[in-house]
């Protein structure tokens, strides 16, 4: 093992909480160096983020954002659409599940970007990166007290807003750094189409 001077080993886990989304652990873990110490953290069942791309009328590219008022940083937030995975459902079908619920979009055409860790210091989760367009407008359908606002922007719009922090969420600031680079060419998609 190439990484085993970097390792640590579970010795013992102690649950912590057990919410409705929430799932703590303390756990004793053995260091490279031999001795013990704790590590807490949180086991997410994963989530998707997508990055819907539609096109104005002069043939631009404009993206569907939401605004949501997050309890926790006690403030509305910018943010692609997103949501996480329910028992045994596939990330892609999560990916379209959340467009369709929380936006009223369905996409004709998929892509994965690829997988980001946006908290490893305390939590399992992961987030599956997914672009999706050719986009149709339907109605949304969310969740019991959720409540957010859907809104169209241009890629340069939502860039300048992460430069001047006005987009701070971590996934977004991930996608708007994919779509960057995917607009350019310099990362290259492959591109599904649904029968």
């Amino acid at each position: 093992m190439p990484d085993a001077h970097l390792s640590e080993v579970q010795y013992s886990s102690q649950e912590l909480f057990k919410g409705k989304f929430l799932h703590a652990f303390r756990d004793e873990v053995l260091l490279p160096d031999g001795q013990l110490t704790s590590r807490e953290y949180v086991v997410h069942p994963g989530a998707v983020m997508v990055i819907p791309m539609d096109v104005d009328a002069a043939g631009g590219v404009l993206l569907v954002l939401e605004r949501q008022f997050r309890y926790p940083v006690g403030q509305v937030m910018v943010e692609f659409p997103a949501g996480k995975l329910d028992a045994g459902e596939t990330a892609f079908g999560c990916a379209q599940r959340e467009l369709r619920e929380e936006t009223g979009y369905r996409a004709t055409q998929w892509a994965l970007a690829g997988v980001m860790h946006p908290v490893i210091s305390y939590s399992t989760e992961f987030i599956e990166v997914w672009f999706a367009r050719g986009l149709m407008a339907g109605a949304s359908a969310l969740d019991d007290g959720e409540f957010l606002d859907v809104f169209t922007a241009t890629p340069q719009e939502l860039l300048q807003w992460c430069r001047d922090g006005r987009v701070t969420d971590a996934k977004t600031l991930v996608g708007a750094l994919w779509l960057q680079n995917v607009l350019s060419g310099a990362w290259k998609l492959d591109w599904q189409t649904l029968p």
